[in-house]
This record gives C-alpha cells, structure tokens and sequence, in this order.
C-alpha cells in the first residue's frame, strides 16, 4: 500500500455528541453514589435550624453520649448553687443562706438539693456556734442574779450554745453587764424510718439533716413526741436491770441521750430516745432495739442546741 492512500482516507464528518452526554451523565451518577464521603452527606447544611440538629442529636443511641452530652440541671438552679457558693467563700453567709433556701423552696432534688443542704448545715453551725449576727439572735446584757440558765430558759436555747457562742469560760461567773448575743430560733425535728435520717428545721425552714439508725423489725414507734431529759454520758440500764457505767464496752448509748415522750395523739411509750453509738456501722439501717441512735458527733452537736421541749415526729 502506498502512502498517498493513507492520506488520502478521511472520517466522517458527524460528531458524536449525544454519545458525550450520556457519558457525563453517568459519570455524574457515580460521583454522587460511589466517590462522594457519607459523612458530607450526614453534615448539616448551612441553614439548618437548631430544633432539627437537636433532633439528630437526640437520635443517637445513649450509651454513645459523652459525658458533656449528659443532662445538665436548669440553667437558674445551677446559677443559684453558683452564687450561693460564691458568696459563702466570700464569707457573706446570711446572703449564702438565703440563696441556698430559696434552692430548696423551689423543690429542687438530686444532686443540687444534696449540695444546698449540705452547705446549709455547714453555715448554720457557724453563724450559731459564734457571735456573728444573725435574724434569729438578740443582744442581751445580763442583770444582777442572772444564771446562764435562767437566760436560755427565757430564750428558748442552750445553756451550752450560748457558752459556746460567747466563749464563755465557766457558765458560774458571769456577771451584771456582761453582753451576750443568744439565738432564738425555734427548732423541730423529724425522723424518718424508711429514710433512717432525722430532719432538723428552725422556724420551718431547713437547718441540718442527719443520719440515723431506727430499730430492727419496724420497732421504733411513731406519732409525735417531745424530747424532754438530756444527759451527757449517759449510764446505761440492761434489761436485766444491771447498771452498765459511760464508757463501759458493753454501754450501747454512746456520748448523749436525750429522752422522747409522747404527745397526745400518739400511744405513751417508756425507755425511747436518741443516742448516740459507737457502732457507725449500724447508721443508715434498722438495728436497733427501738431507739434512735446517732454518730456520736453528731448526736453531740444536735444536743448543743436542741433544748428541753422540742417537738419531734417520727414517721414511717
């Protein structure tokens, strides 16, 4: 073959354009379903309200959430916490207080209710073991012949707390002009026995809870009570009638014992009160013969304060 008929060939002159479209097209259609990521799929775009990320949010399954997913409490309860904390380490602690209480009286629980009344009972027993000021103290300047004794009766307080609050050394030797700053608030307190902890208030609003131990087999009675004798290391008395002498192993009562009587309404009832224990152990169950006992801390900083006739009920 010659050259010259090689040059002289020629290719039609009709160009293959729809052949062009249709390969772009399924080019296209690749593009979309194969290379494309999933994940620029999954994004949402630009525009996409709020309502419809948190619905997606919401779908996934729990136990992929992390940890900063987890539910958070209201914004307004947690500002409060915020704030009160806030004040307390600047040691504004009437304003703390009020903080605090205001938690609690919008009926928060979990967590947030936990911390309040933990901080509460902590700034309590500061605000009424000194001579800082407070709504629910006065100032009293002792006449002649007054006794520690007579001014806590008047009062409704502590022979010990005011000792404690005015650094008074011996309760005999204070004098005519002598000032005292005495608190007033009157107290209440409540045990339940399926909680097994005790509620204290002061005029009605929340000062302190603790935790005790009720008695074994749903023994521990309930309706309302008085509390009425307080002893300091108290002596024991078995059912057998032997004395068991404070401090002996075999004496159940701990540091304290304050004794209830019942009110009307409620079955009288002899030998029950609130005691300590050495037993921590036993706090938090029901163990015991029938009494309510306390940590020994505890049950000595609730005789600190609590006085003679204040009302107790004990509930199921």
């Amino acid at each position: 073959m010659r050259l010259n008929e090689l040059e002289d060939f020629r290719y039609p002159r009709r160009r293959p354009w729809l052949l062009l479209v249709i390969l772009a097209v399924v080019a296209l259609i690749i593009w979309q379903r194969v290379i494309r990521k999933p994940s620029e799929k999954s994004l949402p775009e630009a525009g996409t309200s709020v309502e419809r990320v948190d619905d997606v949010a919401a779908s996934v399954p729990d136990g992929v959430r992390t940890k900063e997913e987890a539910p958070a409490p209201p914004a307004d309860v947690a500002g409060l916490l915020a704030q009160a904390s806030t004040l307390e380490s600047k040691d504004k602690l009437l304003e703390a207080r009020s903080c605090y209480l205001a938690l609690l009286d919008r009926g928060v629980g979990g967590r947030a209710r936990s911390d309040a009344e933990v901080a509460l009972a902590r700034i309590h027993m500061t605000l009424i073991k000194t001579v800082r000021p407070m709504p629910e103290k006065v100032d009293v300047i002792v006449k002649s012949g007054e006794s520690l004794e007579r001014i806590a009766r008047r009062y409704g307080t502590t022979v010990d707390l005011i000792q404690v609050a005015n650094h008074v050394r011996n309760p005999n030797l204070i004098r005519a002009g002598d000032h005292l700053r005495v608190f007033t608030g009157k107290f209440a307190l409540t045990a339940s026995k399926r909680r097994n902890d005790l509620v204290v208030t002061m005029n009605g609003k929340f000062f302190a809870r603790y935790g005790v131990g009720s008695g074994r087999h749903g023994k521990t009675p309930v309706g309302r009570f008085m509390l009425t004798e307080k002893i300091k290391e108290p002596v024991w008395w078995r059912p057998d009638g032997k004395e068991i002498p404070f401090g002996h192993e075999e004496n159940i009562l701990g540091t304290r014992w304050m004794t209830l009587r019942a009110q009307e309404g409620t079955p009288d009832v002899r030998g029950y009160g609130i005691h300590g224990t050495w037993d921590d152990a036993s706090i938090g169950k029901a163990e015991s013969a029938g009494c309510l006992r306390m940590r020994n801390r505890d049950v000595e900083e609730l005789f600190l304060y609590i006085p003679s006739r204040t009302p107790v009920t004990i509930v199921e």
